[in-house]
């Protein structure tokens, strides 16, 4: 019997935060099940490890650190 996997579900979704321009700010969200696969996007756009942006994640906790925040990553 061949059984599929439960949906990973947001746990915790994310939330809106501000944040002055130039400075970092951290998104996070908790996910249902623990290392499950995130793919951060801004719009249709897919972000990428860089040095503007930084993923990171433990256990069933995403994060995604935007260093020197700009108006534009809104």
């Amino acid at each position: 019997i061949c059984v599929p996997a439960a949906p990973v579900l947001f746990k915790q979704a994310l939330e809106n935060t501000d944040q002055e321009e130039g400075k970092s700010v951290s998104l996070r969200c908790e996910l249902t099940k623990a290392d499950a696969t995130v793919v951060w996007k801004k719009g249709e756009a897919t972000l990428q490890a860089s040095a503007k942006y930084e993923m990171k994640q433990k256990g069933t906790v995403a994060e995604l650190v935007i260093h020197n925040a700009e108006p534009e990553d809104a």
